[in-house]
């Protein structure tokens, strides 16, 4: 494989000269700070979300983000065959390094200009059991420019309604970029572990507060998802009282959280110096992440400059008083089963084939011009119907 890396200047240039995030991260308006320990991720982040497409590796210390040994070329993600061989790729990269920090723990004042580039990243004062600890610490992360722009031209769909509902909810409405963190606002994202819509609820915590069942599925609804974010986070906060905790325990769990604060005490000092055993380098990353995601998306004409957000939806929601067919619905509203799909996009894929109805109680979701319905319920706040109860 041909070897692929920045120059240490050219990476100091990309990693260091990012405009200020916007603001003071530490004034106390702001509730989310951002701790100098932290700035060395979040420039990191930041980067692989403006600067390195997919098709990009990015070769680092897993611990210390200020380390970047190189940059590495990968076939794009939906080319067949891409995975298996970007992941040669990969792991002949940290091959690669992996050698040079075993040669530097012999000899930590080499001529060689590769080897001293390498060594010049840990500084003037690092010996050889930096070297070698940095061995086993060699991490690849695929760059996520293309990802995060798609995440920001869908995100104007939802944005204006997911600030209204943590608004309604008492917290802050910068929370609304953490769906950039967890899916890039892709309302089918669906993970290995079964987390599935913009804020990837798994079906154990989606169940707390959603609808889930044979005909439903509100997880893949951005605003009923959205409401039970503002839940769970509102949650989180009144037993954690620290937001970079409350962000990082929907990564890590708010039970792993706890014991973290009952041993360490303080955010950075569970970022700096906490062990945990699923204590790994997602959940480390997860609020540096979200200071990143936020930061590029409230400043988005600066690092893509020609892209336009897709429009708010304008929609209204009527109440089903008995089952029914989308067929029926369709002509009903007088809408394309197209726009039903993406308006409600929590109904079942059985129920757009005909197979299954949307059942009674089910809050359509309509644009705001449709045909006004007969099967409908005035009431603003119905109760579930038992068929749209969990199960």
């Amino acid at each position: 494989m041909k070897k692929r890396a920045i120059t240490r200047s050219l990476f100091f240039f990309l990693l260091f000269h990012f405009p200020l995030l916007a603001g003071n991260p530490c004034a106390a308006s702001d509730p989310f700070p951002t701790y100098p320990c932290l700035e060395p991720n979040v420039r990191f982040w930041v980067a692989t979300y403006t600067k390195y497409p997919s098709t990009n590796g990015i070769v680092h210390d897993a611990t210390d983000l200020n380390i970047v040994y190189g940059v590495i070329d990968l076939l794009p993600p939906d080319k067949p065959g891409s995975a298996h061989i970007n992941e040669q790729r990969i792991r002949a990269a940290k091959e690669q390094y992996k050698e040079i920090l075993e040669d530097l723990a012999e000899n930590s004042d080499p001529q060689d200009p590769g080897k001293r580039r390498v060594a010049d990243l840990f500084g003037t004062s690092a010996g050889p059991d930096a070297f070698r600890e940095a061995i086993s610490n060699i991490r690849c992360q695929v760059g996520q420019k293309d990802r995060f722009e798609k995440g920001l031209i869908r995100s104007g769909a939802y944005l204006h309604k997911i600030k209204g509902i943590f608004r309604s909810h008492g917290l802050p409405e910068d929370l609304c970029y953490l769906p950039h963190v967890e899916s890039s606002f892709d309302v089918t994202a669906f993970s290995k572990a079964g987390a599935a819509g913009i804020w990837q609820f798994t079906r154990a915590t989606g169940k707390k507060f959603l609808t889930m069942n044979k005909f439903v599925d509100e997880r893949r609804d951005p605003v009923r998802a959205s409401e039970a974010a503002a839940k769970l986070i509102k949650s989180n906060y009144a037993r954690l009282g620290d937001w970079p905790m409350t962000i990082t325990a929907y990564n890590h769990g708010i039970a792993g959280v706890l014991r973290a604060k009952k041993e360490m005490g303080t955010y950075d000092a569970i970022f700096e110096d906490y062990g945990g055993r699923r204590f790994g380098f997602a959940s480390r990353n997860f609020y540096s992440e979200f200071l990143a995601a936020r930061h590029v998306a409230k400043n988005h004409t600066e690092y893509f400059s020609d892209i336009r957000l897709n429009k708010s939806i304008e929609a209204r929601e009527e109440v089903l008083k008995g089952q029914t067919s989308v067929a029926d619905l369709s002509r009903r509203y007088e809408v394309d089963l197209e726009t039903l799909r993406a308006l409600n996009p929590a109904l079942g894929r059985p129920v757009f084939k005909g197979q299954q109805q949307v059942p009674k109680g089910y809050l359509l979701r309509l644009p705001a011009d449709s045909a006004k319905g007969l099967m409908v319920s005035s009431a603003a706040h119905p109760p579930i119907h038992p068929d749209l109860r969990p199960e």
